[in-house]
């Protein structure tokens, strides 16, 4: 399928946010925003998305500002891009980046079933890219239609931003500490944008800056997204408690996948808090024990420590304790 035909999908699916014309710059913002968040709840829908719905874009674009209005009086000091010069504008592209960062989910091919569904690292980000671009791109092209003395509402300094700013958030795994990072952060050869360090550092900060409630329900939910099979056997177990002998070794490898998750969790924890001091390489000082002391306030071993005690992650844990940690009654029935 052509750029024209995926166009003319679009348009048929969203025509008459693809007819909005926009006055401004601000409005332009507004208007993309709009057309993110749908896209992003049709396709939580579609693809039963428990996580990477409206509510994560809408906590990472709350975190993403937190981020913004700690470092945004050292905004001159840390900001070598020109391009990146305008803190105002620079604040309205993280918003774009932030209600869209997830708009599109790919998962590969499940290779047998009872097990987890994954997602080949930078394929939905690469196809959010590509679509969110697609639509500006056309905003453009009406805004300079209706306004010909006019520029264009983003340049194409604007578009590499938001490029870079959504490809920052493509996870990696590590096998040497069992946890997620993101490859942009590291990345010694070339300093990462202010704006997609800020879009990154939201996206997976959740526990630093929500702590720990808000660390394990995203838990739970990345749980149900990732694992859908395990949702009508989770209602069968509930609904048949005293019965559960006939499903033994189904319930058994339910089991099995639940303490994974648990003690991933605690892993993945551990991974936040040792990476921050890095991914925060190239700050000011006094920049990173802001973002460190009021910002991600909540990554220190005492969190750590309370996780690791909340937690069940005993070998013979059994499977009503598992569900109860991760209040997956409470989930699959919102």
């Amino acid at each position: 399928m052509n750029n024209n035909q995926d166009k003319t999908i679009l348009e048929k699916h969203n025509s008459k946010i693809w007819q909005e014309i926009p006055k401004n710059f601000e409005q332009a913002i507004s208007v993309i925003k709009e057309f993110a968040f749908t896209e992003v709840k049709k396709e939580a829908e579609k693809k039963q998305l428990y996580f990477h719905n409206h509510a994560h874009a809408e906590a990472v674009q709350r975190r993403a500002e937190i981020i913004f209005n700690a470092i945004k009086p050292f905004w001159n000091q840390i900001c070598y891009q020109s391009d990146s010069s305008d803190s105002k504008r620079a604040k309205y592209l993280i918003d774009i980046c932030a209600a869209s960062h997830d708009m599109i989910q790919e998962f590969l091919p499940l290779k047998s079933p009872q097990t987890a569904r994954q997602r080949e690292s930078g394929v939905s980000e690469n196809a959010t890219i590509n679509k969110l671009i697609e639509f500006i791109k056309h905003l453009n092209q009406k805004y300079t239609l209706e306004n010909p003395e006019l520029p264009a509402l983003f340049t194409q300094s604007d578009l590499e931003i938001i490029r870079k700013s959504i490809s920052a958030t493509i996870c990696y795994f590590d096998t040497n500490d069992n946890s997620i990072y993101q490859p942009d952060l590291y990345n010694s050869e070339e300093q990462i944008l202010l704006n997609a360090r800020i879009i990154a550092l939201a996206d997976i900060g959740g526990l630093g800056i929500d702590g720990i409630a808000a660390y394990f329900q995203e838990g739970s939910l990345i749980l149900l997204e990732e694992n859908p099979d395990i949702i009508p056997l989770i209602k069968e177990f509930l609904t048949k408690k005293e019965d559960s002998s006939n499903n033994k070794e189904v319930y058994e490898n339910l089991r099995e996948r639940l303490l994974k998750r648990a003690k991933f969790q605690i892993s993945f924890a551990k991974g936040r808090l040792a990476r921050l001091n890095r991914e925060l390489e190239g700050l000011p000082e006094e920049v990173v024990l802001i973002l460190k002391e009021k910002v991600f306030k909540h990554l220190n071993e005492q969190t750590i420590e309370q996780i690791e005690a909340l937690t069940p992650t005993a070998a013979d844990t059994n499977l009503e304790k598992l569900i109860e940690f991760f209040e997956l009654e409470k989930y699959i029935h919102n």
